[in-house]
């Protein structure tokens, strides 16, 4: 048998169960400890976009890279503006939303220092209100994206249908079967 390092033998293997339930309470504790900490600590996406130099077309590219340059020279780029407009905005939007509730959680944890019963939430609340209204405001900006593109067809119909009726495939013959 091994002995311990005091001198008495050990009982049955180092990973028995039995014998050796308490020995990964610790770790268990630190992991729990560790994935709380995780949760109250939004995730950090890092994206990375090397472009050096121009952009494609020989332009500088757009310095906040979330939308693309407002050039309005056709249907399709106000519609791509718009809709990538739409689309950041939701997300942010969400995001926004979120951190507002984490920054909730986290500031509700602070004591108050009246020691009022519940004022470390009133605190909280106040100053994650504003991360609401961010929210709510980024949702209008998505709202109102879209809004604008339908606006956009609203009152220039009859240039897209003059231009989109131009733009059709021209029919081809159909086949002459008496000509052989």
């Amino acid at each position: 048998m091994a002995q311990n390092t005091n001198g008495r033998p050990r009982r049955g293997p180092v990973n028995d169960p039995k014998t050796g339930k308490f020995a990964n309470v610790g770790a268990a504790a630190g992991g729990f400890v560790g994935a709380l900490g995780g949760s109250l600590v939004p995730p950090i996406n890092v994206t990375v976009n090397n472009q050096r130099g121009a952009a494609a077309n020989g332009r500088r590219p757009h310095a906040e890279a979330l939308l693309p340059s407002p050039e309005f020279t056709s249907p399709a780029q106000v519609r791509h503006y718009c809709n990538t407009l739409r689309a950041a905005a939701v997300t942010l939007s969400i995001e926004v939303a979120m951190g507002s509730e984490i920054l909730k959680g986290v500031l509700a944890a602070v004591p108050d220092p009246e020691g009022r019963a519940f004022g470390s939430r009133v605190r909280a609340a106040k100053v994650a209100r504003k991360l609401n209204r961010a929210a709510d405001d980024l949702r209008d900006a998505a709202k109102n994206a879209a809004a604008c593109y339908s606006a956009f067809q609203q009152e220039y119909e009859e240039e897209i249908n003059r231009v989109r009726h131009r733009a059709r495939k021209p029919k081809q013959p159909p086949m002459n079967w008496a000509q052989q």
